[in-house]
Parts: structure tokens; C-alpha cells; sequence
């Protein structure tokens, strides 16, 4: 993977965990910089599991990988939420 190809993963990841946060009902008790890297980690693992199912690479708008990093994202800011609820 070169660096641009990096660099815009990163990117992705911002949106991603800032789409897998709108999506997630009430309010979540993590900051800015949690949302980011879970939206990172989910860009690369929804990725990852579209590229498993062959959809990763599509012409047009992958969007069934779109929707596994979303919901990656979503699973991921509850996820980390709830356990800061708990501190």
C-alpha cells in the first residue's frame, strides 16, 4: 500500500466514524479523536471483509463496502461508549 493510498484511508476513516456516530442513537460520551480511529479501524477491517466477499473493487460506488465500514463504525462507537459509561 503506497502513502496516498494511507492517506486516504485516514480520510475515509473520519467520515466513516463520523457516519457510524450519526447513525447511533443518543448521545455518545467519546470524543473526536475516538470517533477518527474507530472510523479508521473500520474503513480497514470493512475493507478487508468486502474484499473477502469480492466486493470490494466494483465500477462505480462500492457500496456494500461502504455499509460494512458504516456499520463497523457504528458497532465500534457504541461499543466504546457503553464501556466509557462505565467508568
Amino acid at each position: 500500500m503506497e502513502i496516498s493510498g494511507i492517506i486516504s484511508a485516514i480520510v475515509i476513516g473520519i467520515v466513516i466514524g463520523a457516519l457510524g456516530r450519526l447513525i447511533v442513537p443518543g448521545r455518545q460520551r467519546i470524543g473526536i479523536l475516538w470517533t477518527i480511529l474507530i472510523g479508521i479501524v473500520a474503513a480497514f477491517i470493512g475493507t478487508a471483509i468486502a474484499s473477502g466477499f469480492g466486493v470490494a473493487d466494483t465500477d462505480g460506488v462500492d457500496w456494500v463496502e461502504w455499509l460494512f465500514q458504516i456499520a463497523l463504525a457504528a458497532l465500534g462507537v457504541a461499543a466504546v461508549s457503553k464501556v466509557k459509561l462505565r467508568r
